[in-house]
Order: C-alpha cells, then structure tokens, then sequence
C-alpha cells in the first residue's frame, strides 16, 4: 500500500496539469500518420487481477482481430463519467470490430473494491469488460498519467497512441475508421462477436442508486432524486408514496408528470413552497417542476456537455457541464457545477447564468470567489452567510461568501490527494470523497455524507472539529451511532432534527435521530403502485394459479423462504400491503404490517363475498447474511392471486414464495 501511495503522490502534479488542460483535444501524432498500425507491442493484462462485466479474464491473443480500447479510470472522477456517453457510441458504431477495456485505476482507496467498481458499472450502465487496476500495474505498463487516458491497440497487438482527457468520440472516430480500413484490407480484421457476460442487479428495488434527498419540514414531505430510475420521487415523512415524477426513461423531455424524462438526477431545492428545482446531472440541465400545476421545464442545459467558457449567459438552451446540486436562497439559485470545478448562479427574474465562485482550475486553493480552485463540488447548503458546499475530490468541507466580494475558505481538507478516515480538528482531519452536505439551523453544526468512508460526519464550522455519528464499514445496519452501517451514502438533509439520508449503494432513505442517535431504514409504502407504474419489469411479481374459496371471513397464510445462510433481522422491517381489484373482498388491518424480525408463516384477514377478485400485495422482504450484516439484500415483491369465491368451500388459502439464492444472480 505504501508503494502505491508513493506512485500516486508523484502523479499528483502531473495530474493537476493535465485535468486542467483536459478540455482541450489533444492533436495526437498518430492523426497525421500515413498508416495506422501500432509500432510497439502492447502489453499484456496481468493474470491476477479481477475481471468485472465478464465470465473470464481476458488476453490480447484473444483479443486479436479486433481493434481494442483501453480506458483508464476512475469511479468518482466527474471527467471519466464525461466519456462513457462516447464509449457507448463508438461501441454501438464499431459494434463488430471494436473490443473497450475499462482499466479502474482507482484514486481512492474505496475505489480500489471490486464490489463498488461493480456498482459503478451497474450505475453507469457500462457493458464492457473491466480491470481492477488497484495496484496500477496495468496503468504503469502503459505509461498512463491522468484520468481519464485512453490507449488504442492495433488487431495485431501493437499500440497506435494515446489520449489523456475529454472529448474523445471525434478524435477516436476518425482513427478506429482509419484503422479498420486498413486492417480489413489485409484481412487482419475478425468481426465474429466475443460474448461477455456482463453484471446484472439482483433484484428491481423501489429505489435505485438514489443519489439526493430533500426533507421539507413544512409540507412534511421527502423529495427523493430517484437517480437510476430517472424520476423524483415525493413521499411524506412516514414513506408513504404521494408522486412520481417522470416516465423514468432516460431523455431529457419536458411536459406533465407522466411525459417529463430525465437523466440520473441528483440535487433538489425548493422555492417558495410550490417550485422544485433539479440538478438534471447526466443531462447537464437544471429543471424546474411546478407542483401546482404537475409540470416539468428545462430552465437551463439542452442536453448536451460543454466546458463553459463564458462567464455569464442567457439560460435558455445554454449547455452546462455535470450539474451535481442545487440551493435556492433569497430568490437565486446556485448551482454545484462539478464538471466545471465552479459554483454557478441562476436567476430566475432574467434566466441569466453565471459563475459564481472557481477559476475551473481543479486545485484546492482559497482566495476571492472567482480566483480561488475547487475541485468538483457535489453538495450545497446555507447558514444564510456562507454557501457551504462538498468539495468531493479534494476530500474537503468549504464555503463561499455569499457576498458576492467574498472569499472561497476550506473548513476541513488539505489537497487532491490527501484523503483517509480520521475525525480531529483543522488540518488534522481526513475524510473520503464527501457527496452530501446540510447545515442545521438548530444547533450551527454541518452535517454530511463521508461517502466513499460509508459515514455520516458532523462539523462545527467555527471550531473546524469533525466528528463521526452513523456508520461504520460499508453494509446495511440499523441501530445507534456507530454500530450501523451505510453504503456510500451521496445526499442528505434535516428536518425536525432528524437526518434523511440517500443511502445510495442499499437503494434506500434511511432516517438518524440527534435527539435518540437511532438510526433506521424508511420503508416505502406504495399503495397506488406509483414507483412500479412506469416500470416494464415484471420479474418481481408473483402470479398464482385462481383458487376457489368459501364466501367470509379467511385467513390467509404467507411464507417466505430465504437462501440457505441469510435471516430476518433487526437491520429493517418486512412490510406488506394487500388490497383487492373490485369491492368483493375486505382486508383487516392485519392485512397492512411493517414487522422487525417477521416470523413466518404470517397470518392475515380478508372478507370476501360471491364472485371473482384478485388480492393483490405489495411487499418488501428486508434480510441479510447469517454470519455477518456485511451483505444486506432487498427484494420487492408484488403477489397476484386470482379468486373463484363461492359459497361453499373447504380450501385455505397459503401463499408460499422463495427467495432465488445470491448466486442466481451473478455471484453480484
């Protein structure tokens, strides 16, 4: 570990001159060659490394006849997240002769786990193979030196050339064109598909990968950016589902609840109780939903990514670049702008944009507003003097004078690449990638997300003490302080002294109480079946075969059979819902439970009159592993079941259902 610390400490310069200069594109030599056969062999994978998105690891011998693409990354780095739109569109273009190669190299030692890589992938939707880099023998082999870099390999195994940055679909377009030509003249070019088996999720889950929460004290509801799902989701503060908004497709489209698209968004701020602003992320805009009227508006962005060279411009249609959050204060909206390194301002009066604080230079640097560096900031938040925000990649807590001849001052944090898990005070203390941040009125304390350090952290702005509340290891537990557990948590924000918390890698809200220092897992009630109305996947629904049975009062049993190895337990609550598709049939309130530690077979009522009726439940099935509380599964379930009540019958009713092994899906 020590050497690779060394390795990446003597990168940290070398790096900050190239993400400064990333949004350039590189006039490579290779561009002007004649030909574009490599000239020096490229080297082999290591054949100890772990493989993700395929059953095998993978050779260049296997790879021969296929042009290759090596891209060097790294999960939390917001220009690596820039490509993957060009990745996906050179894999589509060049389906049949090009092979990608996602090369993690990670920066982070959260990075460096092959279980959160896999998350990433299944987050970004990535369907190549990739390597875990950790101990950047592959990254040294290559001579890489920025994230991103990406390395092109000729069908016979030779390297054409490199490019370190952004911006890459025209450049690499050009040249697999060139190559393939080339090389398919010779007959050196093997179109033949290679299959890999690429990651797949366990189950749908309510949530996915939710990766902001706003928590509105007055209305008492929950606004959840529903990131993966594409949606925003509006619960009260008990979890009862109210709204759903967005079709959950992946576009950016404006329009009524039900019509409106987005793409993986993050933060969310209310205005003058009725507007909801969002940071639209992976469609680089800022939307605005009217909660009067149900309505959804792109006030800014047009879908596309641009580093922003202006300072101030018309909104309207404006490209921006990663919008990760947003705060609405005295009537501005300010913006996290965490591809651009800066802080933005909108108004809404002239729906004018213009930045705010950050050279875009990536650099931890305090100084006036526009001179001072920040380093892709991801989380916003006011005590009303100051914008304090999540400087994420310098693993730093700062904040902006809202004053508009104030300064950028750093709280806690030291560089780029000083990072680790250590409470203390100043200079002293270290933390990991932050996402999240809120500051409580009541007590003039920060609160956020240590994110990549599975932590919930406390800070006191004047005394620059940090100290760690929720959470431990990475995994999923409920309970007090320290004995829980959390998953890379992204977003949070108080209300009534409690804490709502976008648990991110568990796909779950989960709720801390500073007064009790309880933590546990909001269970979300659909009742109307809103989360699931948008959906296509019926893979969690249970249909049973119509049974016949007697006209009155029934007890239904449930039971639930979990894998060999995994228990109910106290980390969250089973919770079901049954409700009937006409007026034929009556549950009791044992029909609707929320139960820690359920002990099955269960046992509820119905009264049912003569005719045909479907129940139908909605359930949420909580468990872990036996031996630890490392691995926490969630598996929503919808169970139809079919009725022929007559007057006379001695059938009971059981439902029965068993929970596929983890293996059956991926080993993920």
């Amino acid at each position: 570990m020590k050497k690779i610390q060394i390795v990446i400490a003597l990168l940290v310069l070398i790096m900050a001159l190239a993400l400064a200069s990333q949004p350039k594109n590189n006039k490579l030599d290779y561009l002007v060659q004649s030909s574009y056969a490599g000239t020096s062999p490229a080297p082999d994978f290591p054949a100890d490394v772990d493989w993700l998105n395929t059953d095998h690891a993978l050779s260049l011998k296997e790879l021969e006849g296929k042009i290759v693409l090596l891209d060097f990354w790294t999960y939390g780095c917001v220009n690596c997240m820039h490509i993957i739109p060009d990745l996906k569109r050179l894999e589509a273009k060049y389906a049949n002769e090009l092979v990608v190669i996602g090369v993690h190299s990670a920066k982070f030692d959260n990075e460096g786990n092959s279980e959160n890589i896999r998350n990433i992938i299944l987050r970004y939707g990535i369907k190549h193979p990739v390597i875990n880099d950790k101990d950047f023998r592959v990254w040294r082999s290559y001579g890489a030196r920025a994230w991103p870099t990406l390395v092109l390999i000729d069908p016979v195994g030779k390297v054409i050339g490199k490019h370190a940055g952004e911006g890459i679909y025209e450049i690499f377009d050009r040249v697999i064109a060139g190559a393939i030509e080339e090389f398919d003249a010779q007959g050196l070019i093997k179109t033949a598909a290679i299959e890999f088996k690429v990651e797949e999720a366990r189950a749908q889950t309510p949530l996915l990968f939710p990766g902001k929460v706003l928590a509105d004290s007055k209305s008492q509801r929950l606004f959840i950016a529903d990131s993966n799902h594409n949606r925003i989701v509006i619960t009260d503060f008990e979890g009862n589902v109210e709204v759903v908004i967005g079709s959950g497709q992946e576009a950016l489209r404006d329009g009524d609840y039900s019509q409106a698209a987005f793409n993986r968004p993050q933060g969310l701020t209310l205005a003058n109780d009725n507007i909801l602003y969002v940071a639209d992320t992976d469609n680089h805009a800022i939307r605005k939903i009217d909660l009067i009227s149900q309505s959804v508006e792109t006030i800014a962005g047009n879908g596309s990514q641009q580093y922003i060279r202006v300072q101030k411009a018309a909104a309207k249609d404006f490209a921006l670049n990663t919008p990760w959050d947003v705060l609405f204060y005295d009537n501005l909206l300010y913006i996290a702008m965490a591809g651009q390194h800066q802080l933005w301002v909108y108004e809404p009066d002239s729906q004018v944009i213009s930045a705010f604080a950050g050279t875009r230079r990536e650099e931890l640097k305090d100084a006036p507003l526009l001179q001072a560096g920040l380093n892709q900031p991801s989380g916003l938040t006011t005590d009303g003097e100051h914008i304090y925000f999540a400087d994420s990649e310098a693993s730093a807590i700062r904040y902006a004078d809202i004053e508009p001849s104030g300064n950028v001052k750093t709280i806690v944090g030291t560089g780029l690449f000083d990072f680790g898990d250590i409470d203390g005070t100043a200079n002293t203390v270290r933390l990991q990638h932050p996402l999240g941040v809120a500051y409580n009125q009541a007590d003039g304390l920060l609160y956020f997300t240590d994110t990549y350090n599975s932590k919930i952290k406390v800070l006191n702005p004047e005394s620059r003490e940090v100290k760690s509340l929720f959470g431990s290891q990475a995994g999923w537990q409920d309970g007090k302080l320290g004995a829980t557990k959390l998953y890379e948590p992204a977003g949070l924000s108080i209300a009534n002294n409690k804490l709502y918390i976008a648990d991110t890698n568990n796909h779950v809200i989960r709720v801390a109480d500073l007064k009790t220092n309880e933590l546990k897992t909001l269970v979300l009630l659909d009742n109307n079946n809103l989360l699931t109305a948008n959906s296509q996947d019926d893979n969690n629904i249970l249909r049973l075969k119509t049974q016949t049975i007697a006209v009155g009062e029934q007890a239904i049993e449930l039971k639930i059979n979990l894998p060999v190895g995994y228990k109910f337990n106290n980390i969250a609550p089973f919770s079901m819902h049954w409700q009937a598709s006409n007026d034929l049939a009556e549950f009791f309130e044992d029909a609707e439970q929320t139960i820690v530690e359920p002990k099955f077979p269960l046992k509820f009522t119905v009264d049912l009159k003569e005719g045909k009726t479907i129940l139908k439940g909605d359930l949420t099935i909580y468990y872990c592993e036996y031996e630890s509380l490392g691995l926490c599964l969630i598996e929503p379930l919808q169970v139809e079941l079919p009725l022929n009540v007559i007057s006379e019958s001695e059938n009971s009713l059981k439902i029965e259902y068993s929970i596929p092994k983890p293996e059956d899906f991926n080993n993920f």
